[in-house]
């Protein structure tokens, strides 16, 4: 698997990673999750990282992020090691506690991004099958269809669950038990209200539980565990700028620089069809337009919410749509298939339309 590509800069804010090797328990009980919880602790007054959010599963963890100094690598390597030589010690184990290095996703500070990462963080408790949130009821809605609103007992079931997980920031974010000083949650709690004078624990708390009340919406969530980067077009185009044009090593750099503006995807598209955009956007029963928008989802790192804008004001459950009718016709539509292709070529700059 190729080494990730680091975007570590001052001010930085990062969704942190990191699984057992070949993902076996990294916290087996109490103890090994008291421990890493201090050594939490320890990194905030040690390396000068702002902690904003957190959650310890059984084989992973989650962290949320903000490092002044720009030092995340330093920050995490120590974290893992120290927790790493302990874990071995204790439980007379041998080989590597964690799989290859921590992963780190870079979010953007603009907008909604961090607080919906740290409502992904703070879900992790509850998104197991037995609540029904297992990755297989969770695959019909990673096109940006909600869920059904699930049955009263399940939500009560989430609920519990989710308040009553100790090894996470959730409960100090909701009110449900004190905060520690190294924990920051003021930045999100501001985030979540929505006017002056709200009680910011409820608000947060009400932000996060009516996601489970209503059956929580995997379009929202689908892409901060497989991008490269978390936020808008403006940001992760500055992080693409960065990437060098020959990066030393098996890096995820080629990842990068496949992320691309969607208006660089329509020009292909045009460059394929030999006409302009608006000439065939809005044209009924046209195949540019869904191309367009099944590419971009692929490549641009755009939500569907982002697409529809970049293509003209359409709705998400429109994009949502067109999306999903691409894909059924290049499954069997050999035509659509060259088209794509071509559009690829293009991209690629390997070769004409």
């Amino acid at each position: 698997m190729a080494r990730q590509l680091r975007h570590h800069y001052a001010g930085g804010w990062y969704h942190i990673t990191a699984r057992g090797m070949g993902r076996r328990e990294i916290f087996g009980d109490g103890r090994d999750r008291e421990h890493f919880v201090e050594l939490l602790a320890g990194m905030v007054e040690r390396y000068g990282v702002i902690l904003h959010a957190y959650v310890l599963m059984d084989n992973h963890y989650h962290l949320l992020i903000e490092t002044p100094a720009g030092n995340a690598s330093r920050a995490l390597q120590w974290l893992n090691l120290s927790y790493s030589m302990w874990f071995k010690a204790r439980r007379s184990h041998s080989g590597p506690v964690f799989q290859a290095r921590f992963k780190s996703i870079p979010v953007d500070v603009d907008g909604s991004w961090v607080l919906t990462c740290s409502l992904y963080i703070h879900l992790n408790p509850v998104r197991v099958k037995a609540l029904g949130l297992g990755k297989e009821a969770r695959k019909g809605d990673k096109a940006g269809v909600s869920a059904k609103e699930p049955p009263v007992e399940q939500v009560l079931a989430r609920l519990a669950k989710l308040r009553s997980h100790r090894w996470s920031s959730y409960p100090a974010y909701a009110g449900y038990a004190p905060k520690p000083e190294w924990l920051t949650c003021e930045t999100l709690w501001k985030r979540a209200c929505v006017g002056k004078g709200q009680d910011a624990k409820a608000e947060y708390r009400r932000y996060l539980e009516d996601y489970l009340r209503q059956g929580v919406e995997e379009g929202a969530f689908a892409r901060l565990t497989a991008a490269v980067a978390i936020g808008g077009t403006a940001f992760i185009g500055r992080l693409r700028r960065r990437v060098p044009k020959r990066a030393g090593g098996e890096t995820n750099a080629r990842a990068w620089r496949r992320l691309l503006p969607f208006g660089e995807v329509v020009r292909a598209v045009e460059s394929v069809k030999g006409e302009p955009w608006a000439a065939f956007a809005d044209r009924r029963g046209d195949w540019g337009r869904d191309l367009a928008l099944h590419v971009g989802r692929m490549r641009c790192g755009l939500t569907l919410k982002e697409l529809g804008r970049h293509a003209g004001g359409m709705g998400v459950q429109a994009v949502a749509k067109a999306c999903g009718r691409m894909c059924d016709k290049l499954k069997s539509d050999k035509r659509l298939q060259r088209q794509l292709a071509r559009v690829r070529r293009v991209l690629e700059g390997g070769g004409k339309a």
